[in-house]
């Protein structure tokens, strides 16, 4: 457990999962922790966004590469993604970080183990909370970029029917990632007679759901093609024929008990099927309860979209991608880093801020699953 002190020392370490260019600290957050007396250690990154010139402008210490282990062991470590996978060693040091393995995702023990034979602790940043919302979330440009990517496809598959979508690359800045779309949806209305698709978005009324009807107003998809569902009208449970009927399902619900599935292989091989591209922006892939049981990887930039096998046309496409808003790095760290902030700066008092001693709380609970 970690002790209160007066200058907290925050390391930011570097992001190594393929593709990543988000971080955690921004060169405008971290100088701000510098002011109110943290310590912070930038590791260099040519795979971040934020150019290492720009924290060393800001005021910030540079310090090498991945060398977040021979921290000091009182540091917070905080970053975003999982940790290298080819490193099993105990974790000594306090980490801020996404681990996802609190919902006994696949490998979860063996990652919880890493903290307990280490002694050091996770403080989960999906379950930092304040008044039981999140603190910091990545959800609203999860939603924007998982939509953008959705309607790209879309347009792709009308465009290009025999082929397979191609790698994707993240967008400088949100009016880029808007005009790259509203390019390719114009060539594609050219071609489908002025159809335009039609979007469901699932979890519409939350920050990622709102992220979605967001890009899908700004391409200029219609209002009336766009179905912004929610609690109400998954009540009363799937699968949902609305899916199907619909060109483009965008999931965005936050998956916290069972719920019936909203799409199954009997569903997508119903000759009625309009449906041709699925946004798993959740990506509960290894979670026993998900409600989008049509397939079991998650896709990358490289491969964005995989293919389901269905006896009814049309190709049906899956984009299942855990780190979409990457394709906005720089706006989409702002924005979390931003929100974050205010909690980090209570770090100071790590055991007696609610949002830390609720977070190890949570940990403890999950550690004590172990045994």
């Amino acid at each position: 457990m970690a002790s209160d002190s007066v200058h907290p020392h925050l390391w930011l370490r570097a992001e190594t999962k393929i593709a990543e260019h988000r971080s955690a600290l921004t060169p405008t957050t971290a100088s701000e922790l510098l002011k109110h007396g943290f310590k912070v250690s930038v590791e260099r990154s040519d795979q971040r966004i934020f150019k290492d010139s720009e924290f060393e402008k800001a005021g910030l210490e540079l310090v090498p590469f991945s060398s977040w282990r021979e921290a000091p062991k009182y540091a917070y470590v905080i970053g975003l993604k999982e940790l290298p996978e080819n490193d099993n060693s105990p974790l000594i040091h306090n980490h801020i970080m996404f681990a996802h393995c609190y919902k006994q995702q696949s490998g979860w023990k063996n990652i919880l183990k890493r903290w307990q034979e280490g002694g050091g602790t996770l403080y989960d940043l999906e379950f930092l909370e304040n008044d039981g919302r999140r603190v910091a979330a990545f959800g609203f440009h999860a939603g924007f970029t998982g939509s953008a990517l959705g309607i790209e496809v879309w347009a792709w598959q009308i465009l290009h029917p025999r082929e397979e979508y191609g790698s994707v690359i993240p967008s400088p800045s949100e009016d880029h990632l808007v005009q790259k779309v509203q390019k390719s949806l114009k060539a594609a209305l050219k071609a489908n007679n002025g159809q335009y698709p039609r979007v469901i978005v699932m979890g519409a009324l939350g920050r990622c759901g709102s992220g979605a009807v967001d890009f899908a107003n700004k391409v200029g998809i219609p209002e009336e093609q766009i179905l912004k569902w929610d609690m109400a009208e998954t009540a009363k449970g799937g699968p949902f024929k609305e899916i199907t009927e619909s060109d483009i399902f965008v999931n965005c619900i936050y998956l916290k008990t069972p719920i019936p599935p909203f799409i199954t292989p009997e569903t997508i091989d119903l000759p009625s099927r309009k449906l041709s591209v699925i946004v798993d922006v959740s990506c509960d892939t290894t979670n026993s309860y998900n409600p989008i049981p049509i397939y079991s990887i998650n896709t990358t930039f490289e491969r964005p979209t995989v293919s389901v096998a269905a006896k009814a046309k049309p190709r049906l496409s899956i984009i299942s991608i855990d780190h979409l808003p990457t394709l906005l790095p720089r706006e989409a760290s702002e924005s979390f880093s931003s929100s974050l902030l205010p909690s980090l700066l209570q770090l100071k008092h790590v055991t007696s801020a609610k949002v830390w001693t609720d977070a190890e709380r949570i940990f403890r609970e999950n550690i004590a699953m172990l045994q």
